[in-house]
């Protein structure tokens, strides 16, 4: 299952990257649920507002010529059929460096014979140095 899940997560960041809405849609569980932190500011949300969110962002963004830059962290497996991937985001804009970052924690279901974002923990507005020195390490234990 779990080579099934790498290929997947690879598609995945791919359509993240290249603003791919259908690629986004595709992936997001019905059933999904999310929480966002900015600041003081907590924000949740389902399916809806998430395929809206990204609708939106992916519109601006290209207009803007944005460019994603995408870290990678983590990817734990929770259960038989579930994943959590942590990463991290931002992104530069007229050739220039944003000065915030987001940290996703997203865990990814198997459902159907296929893998879904069902639930994510995002916190928003991070600045982008603190996430540069960030190394988050998984030990067996």
């Amino acid at each position: 299952m779990r080579e099934t899940f790498n290929q997947f997560y690879k598609e995945f960041i791919k359509s993240w990257s290249t603003f791919s809405i259908k690629g986004i849609e595709d992936v997001i569980s019905s059933k999904y649920t999310a929480r966002e932190i900015r600041g003081k500011d907590v924000y949740d949300f389902g399916y809806e507002e998430s395929i809206d969110g990204w609708n939106h962002a992916f519109k601006e963004l290209s207009e803007k010529q944005a460019t994603w830059i995408l870290k990678e962290d983590v990817i734990i497996t929770l259960k038989d059929d579930e994943v959590m991937a942590i990463l991290w985001a931002s992104l530069i804009i007229d050739d220039k460096p944003i000065e915030t970052a987001s940290l996703f924690f997203q865990t990814f279901r198997w459902e159907n014979d296929c893998w879904k974002l069902v639930r994510s923990y995002i916190e928003a507005g991070i600045s982008i140095e603190k996430m540069l020195s960030l190394e988050i390490t998984l030990k067996e234990r």
